[in-house]
C-alpha cells in the first residue's frame, strides 16, 4: 500500500489536470446519452478521445504515453459499464458504438505495436531463429498428424522438437517459438474455415478477419502450456521435479477447457492422430481421449528430457548416457506396442468383428440420404422446391423396402419447417408409403412476447416423423452452437449482444436429449455428437445408438469432412456407441460400437445407403467415468497453474536472496 502511496505522489500535476478534464468529458457523454435500447451512436462520444489523443501525444513526448492511454481506457470502460448497467430496456441493455470502439481500439493497437516490436526483437536474436525452425517442425508436422493425413503414430514423437526448444532456450524465444508454430499448426488444421466465405451472408473480409482471430486464440492454449512448462521446468519439491512430471496431466486438463462454455470448440485435441489406426484405439474405453492426449505429451517429454541430458552431460560419458536414457528413448515405441496388443485383443474377440450380429431381427435397418446439394444454392428461394423435391425424390426412387429409419442431412429441408405446411405434409406421406420413420433437419421458430429482445427463438432442429402419426413432428433441437456462426457467445449474460449482427444465424440453444422409438436412438446435429457428455447423457437415458446428421459442405473438398467424421469416431470407441452419420456432402457411413467403419460415401457425390445396424450391448468404463474424469481435469487444471505459478515466484524470491546474501 506504501509503494502505491509513494507512487502516486510522484505523479506530475499535468496528469491530474488530464485525468480530471477526462472525467468531465466522460461524464457529460454520460449524462447526454439517448434514451435508447441496444446499440446506439453518438457523436459527442468522441470527446473524450479527442482531449485524450491530444493529451498523449504531448505525454508520449514526456515519456508518459502509456500511462495516459491506460488511464483514459480504464475510464472510458469504467462509464461503457455504466451506461450498459444502468439503462436496461427489458432486458436489452445498452451502450454507444463509438465508446465501444474508442475504449477498446486504441489500448488494442497500442497492444499490437508492441507485440510486433517484441518479435522484431527476438526475430533479430539467433536463438530465437533456430528455437522457431524446431517449433515450426515440430507444429507443423503434427498438423499432417490428424485424418485424413499419414502422420498419426508419429505423434508420439513428432513434438520431441517443441519440448527442446523448451527445454533449452529462454522464455522469450520458447514463448515466440511456440506462438507462430501454433499459428501454422492451427493454420492447417483450420483453414478449410476460409470456404464459409463462399457461401456465408457476412462480408467476406470480416470472416477472414475472424478465421485469423480464431487461430490466434487456439495458439493462446499452445503459448499457455509452454509458458507453465517453462515455470515448472526447474521447480523442485523436496528434490524432485514433480509438477514437470505430471505436466501432461495439465495439457489434458488444458484441452478439456475447451470443451465447455460458449466459446468450446473441441475440434482438434492431440490425441485425434491415430484416428487411421482403428487397433490403437481401443484403450479409448478405459482412458478416453484425454488419456490419449496425456500419452501423446508423456512421450514427446521424456524423449525431449533424454535429448536435454545428453546435451548437458561431459562428453567423455556419452556412451553411459546413451545406455542410461535408452528407454527413454523406447517410450514411444512402447506406448505403440502395449496400444497395438491391447487393441488386438480386443478385436479379435468374436463380438468384435466389424458389425457383429447386424442381421439380428431386433437391429433397425437405417437409409441415409446423401443429397450433396451445393452450399452456396442451398438457401436460394428459388431452388428450394428442386432442392426438396431432389431429396424426397431419391427417397422414393433408392431408399429400399424394409427400412425402419429414413435420415435426412442437417437443415435438407432449407427452411423454417413451420412455413412449409405442403412439405410437412410430403413428409408424412413419405413416412406412411415407406412404413418408415424419417428425420430431418430444418429451422424452426418460436413467437416471443411483445418487448422481448427476440422477436423470435430461432432454432437449428431436427424432426422426425412416424407413420400414420399426423400431428406434428418429434423435434430435437441442436444443443451445441458453433460460436460466432450460430451465436454471439454469451449474449444469454449480455443481452445487448443480441443486437449485434455479423451474420452468425442467431439460434438458440436446445436443453434436451431424446431417446427415440422402439429402437432407443437419439438425433445430434452437426458437432453435437463430439461432445461426450452428450453422448453419456443419451446413454444413462437408454440410448443404444447415434444418429448424427450434419452438414460438412460449408468446407467444401477439404479435411474437415474427415476430421469430423474421425471425432464422432472416437466417441462411439469412447462410449461403444454405434453411430448412423449422414453428411449433405459426405462423408456418410455407419460405424459400429468398437469403430469399424462401413458404407463410407465420397464428399460432394449423391448417393443412398442402407443397412441394419447393430445396437449397443458393449459396456465401456469412461461411459461411466468421463464426467467425472473430465470435470476433475478441469479443476487440476485450474489447481496446477495457479500452485505452478505461486510456487514459481516463492522461488525466485529464494533465489534472489540468496543472490543478495
Amino acid at each position: 500500500m506504501q509503494k502505491i502511496i509513494n507512487y502516486v505522489r510522484t505523479l506530475p500535476r499535468i496528469y491530474w489536470i488530464y485525468t480530471a478534464i477526462l472525467l468531465l468529458a466522460e461524464i457529460a457523454t454520460f449524462v447526454l446519452r439517448p434514451d435508447l435500447p441496444g446499440l446506439y451512436t453518438q457523436s459527442l462520444q468522441f470527446a473524450p478521445f479527442v482531449l485524450a489523443l491530444g493529451f498523449c501525444i504531448f505525454f508520449a513526448i514526456k515519456k508518459g504515453f502509456v500511462r495516459a492511454l491506460y488511464t483514459y481506457s480504464l475510464l472510458s470502460f469504467f462509464f461503457l459499464a455504466l451506461d450498459y448497467n444502468t439503462a436496461s430496456y427489458n432486458g436489452a441493455g445498452h451502450a454507444g458504438l463509438i465508446q465501444i470502439a474508442t475504449t477498446f481500439l486504441p489500448v488494442g493497437l497500442f497492444w499490437i505495436a508492441l507485440f510486433v516490436r517484441w518479435n522484431f526483437r527476438r526475430i533479430k536474436e539467433r536463438d530465437s531463429r533456430k528455437a522457431i525452425l524446431l517449433a515450426l517442425l515440430s507444429w507443423g508436422l503434427y498438423a499432417l498428424a490428424f485424418p485424413p493425413l499419414p502422420l498419426g503414430p508419429l505423434a508420439l514423437l513428432l513434438l520431441v522438437p517443441w519440448f527442446i526448444v523448451l527445454n533449452k532456450f529462454g522464455r522469450a524465444q520458447a514463448m515466440f517459438a511456440t506462438f507462430w508454430s501454433a499459428i501454422l499448426y492451427n493454420t492447417i488444421n483450420y483453414y478449410w474455415i476460409y470456404n464459409v466465405m463462399n457461401v456465408e451472408t457476412a462480408p467476406s473480409g470480416l470472416i477472414l478477419f475472424g478465421l485469423f482471430l480464431l487461430i490466434a486464440y487456439f495458439s493462446a492454449y499452445n503459448v499457455l502450456a509452454g509458458f507453465v512448462y517453462t515455470l515448472v521446468k526447474d521447480i523442485s519439491i523436496k528434490g524432485h521435479r514433480v509438477l514437470l512430471w505430471i505436466f501432461p496431466v495439465f495439457y489434458a486438463g488444458i484441452e478439456m477447457t475447451r470443451t465447455r462454455g460458449d466459446f468450446s470448440f473441441p475440434w482438434s485435441h492431440l490425441g485425434y492422430a491415430f484416428g487411421n489406426h482403428l487397433t490403437l484405439l481401443q484403450a479409448l474405453p478405459w482412458i478416453g481421449i484425454f488419456g490419449y492426449t496425456a500419452l501423446v505429451i508423456a512421450s514427446n517429454q521424456v524423449v525431449a528430457l533424454g535429448f536435454d541430458t545428453i546435451q548437458k552431460s561431459d562428453c567423455r560419458n556419452r556412451t553411459m548416457l546413451l545406455r542410461k536414457i535408452a528407454p527413454r528413448i523406447a517410450i514411444p515405441f512402447s506406448i505403440i506396442a502395449v496400444l497395438f496388443i491391447q487393441g488386438s485383443a480386443v478385436l479379435s474377440q468374436p463380438e468384435a468383428t466389424p458389425f457383429f450380429n447386424a442381421e439380428h431381427e431386433g437391429n433397425p435397418n437405417i437409409a441415409l440420404v446423401q443429397p450433396s446439394i451445393q452450399q452456396g444454392a442451398k438457401w436460394s428461394k428459388e431452388r428450394f422446391e428442386g432442392i426438396v423435391n431432389k431429396t424426397l425424390g431419391m427417397v422414393q426412387d433408392s431408399v429400399k423396402p424394409g427400412a425402419d429409419l429414413i435420415v435426412l442431412a442437417e437443415t435438407a429441408i432449407p427452411d423454417h419447417i413451420r412455413r412449409q405446411p405442403g412439405v410437412i405434409r410430403r413428409l408424412h406421406n413419405v413416412s406412411n408409403k415407406k412404413n418408415a420413420s424419417i428425420l430431418t433437419g430444418a429451422l424452426d421458430y418460436k413467437r416471443n412476447d411483445p418487448g422481448s429482445i427476440r422477436r423470435f427463438d430461432i432454432y437449428n432442429a431436427a424432426f422426425l416423423f412416424t407413420p400414420d402419426d399426423i400431428r406434428f413432428p418429434q423435434r430435437y433441437i441442436k444443443k451445441h452452437l458453433v460460436p460466432f456462426s450460430e451465436r454471439i457467445p454469451f449474449d444469454d449474460i449480455f443481452p445487448i449482444l443480441n443486437y449485434v449482427d455479423l451474420g452468425e444465424g442467431d439460434f438458440v440453444p436446445g436443453k434436451e436429449t431424446p431417446v427415440y422409438g422402439k429402437f432407443q436412438w437419439t438425433p445430434y446435429i452437426c458437432y453435437d455428437a463430439i461432445f461426450g457428455d452428450l453422448v453419456r447423457e443419451a446413454i444413462r437415458a437408454g440410448s443404444r445408438l447415434m444418429v448424427n446428421i450434419t452438414n460438412d459442405g460449408w468446407f467444401g473438398k477439404s479435411t474437415a469432412p474427415y476430421q469430423h467424421m474421425n471425432l464422432i469416431r472416437y466417441r462411439a470407441i469412447e462410449n461403444g456407441m454405434p453411430v448412423a452419420r449422414l453428411a449433405n456432402s459426405g462423408v456418410s457411413l455407419f460405424i459400429d460400437q468398437y469403430g469399424h467403419y462401413d458404407m463410407n460415401t465420397e464428399i460432394f457425390v449423391d448417393a443412398v445407403i442402407q443397412r441394419k445396424v447393430p445396437l449397443k450391448t458393449r459396456d465401456t468404463l469412461y461411459s461411466h467415468i468421463g464426467d467425472s474424469v473430465e470435470t476433475a481435469l478441469l479443476w487440476f487444471f485450474l489447481v496446477y497453474l495457479l500452485f505452478s505459478l505461486a510456487l514459481y515466484k516463492v522461488q525466485t524470491q529464494r533465489q534472489k536472496k540468496q543472490i543478495l546474501l
